[in-house]
């Protein structure tokens, strides 16, 4: 009786420590790095199957080296993870997960990503270590600085942008990536203002003490303007036309303008900016303007 209570002890550790580190890699944020193909769809004459085949290694090892930041980042910050309603879930605050264990787990996922780059997309290692060191660097201190701990966040996503461009062999255009960092930076802003509202103080998050909600907004509505000025020239710039072979992108702006709005209105009006991929697969009317956008580009510019 009590070997067959400790078998399933041992296996329910065992269970419930495989769930945590699944949990602790973050799956649901690789969408993020959904990023690296923004290149390659925005350029429909360098869509072959050599080209497709690299920008989904680039993905697979942003997911690496992503979910190894990740671990890292639980590992040390677990003790003010605790102090957050939702985050002291996690597993390694929550003792799921020891902290050496995810300390292992963080080295062999950026190993894996940075080994897995260097074999196969030479061309995008380089800027996949640039990534990892903005992310070692937002960990250990960036992060605390207000304003700089945002741009950091922006910048990895441009980032993104570099690499799926680096294995095309194409060079990422001005608007990509005046669009992409803004769009970033904007999401990265509201999940500040979530934290505000859920009355999370510096204790948790050092940056925070540099932030009022007032001021958030403020920031929003100018990063917001620059996003959306920026995006309407870009549908009426000729080369982007010619480039992308239609000259009817601009059809795509009330996709974009009604799901800022919508984003602007969950974060103001209803405070739940918390979880931006949360927000993507969980909220229909997001949802719905990001595919109708997607879908608008699919047929204008690869049918």
């Amino acid at each position: 009786m009590s070997t067959g209570t400790t078998e399933e002890n041992a296996s329910e550790n065992s269970s419930g420590f495989l769930t945590g580190a699944l949990q602790l890699m973050r799956p649901k944020q690789w969408v993020k790095n959904t990023f690296v193909f923004a290149p390659l769809f925005f350029t429909p004459l360098a869509v072959t199957m050599d080209s497709v085949a690299a920008v989904v290694t680039v993905f697979v090892a942003f997911c690496l080296v992503s979910s190894g930041v990740y671990c890292f980042n639980d590992a040390r910050d677990c003790e003010s993870d605790r102090l957050h309603p939702s985050k002291r879930n996690r597993p390694v605050a929550s003792g799921r997960v020891s902290i050496a264990a995810a300390m292992i787990m963080a080295v062999l996922l950026v190993l894996g990503g940075l080994l897995l780059a260097v074999w196969k997309i030479p061309s995008a290692a380089v800027v996949l270590i640039a990534y990892l060191a903005i992310n070692a660097g937002y960990s250990l201190g960036l992060k605390k600085i207000s304003i700089v701990d945002v741009m950091v966040i922006s910048v990895g996503f441009v980032l993104r942008l570099h690499a799926g461009a680096a294995v095309i062999d194409v060079a990422p255009t001005p608007w990509i990536q005046i669009c992409g960092g803004l769009l970033a930076l904007f999401i990265a802003l509201a999940k500040r203002r979530d934290d505000l509202s859920l009355e999370i103080g510096a204790e948790h998050r050092a940056s925070l003490g540099g932030y009022t909600k007032p001021f958030l907004d403020i920031c929003i509505v100018v990063t917001l303007s620059a996003l959306l000025i920026s995006y309407l020239i870009f549908t009426l710039d000729g080369d982007a036309m010619a480039r992308l072979g239609s000259d009817k992108i601009y059809l795509t702006v009330p996709y974009v303008i009604a799901g800022i709005f919508r984003y602007v209105q969950l974060t103001v009006v209803f405070e739940r900016s918390g979880s931006p991929t949360d927000l993507l697969f969980e909220d229909g009317f997001l949802l719905a303007c990001v595919s109708g956008w997607l879908a608008s580009y699919v047929y204008m510019i690869h049918f």
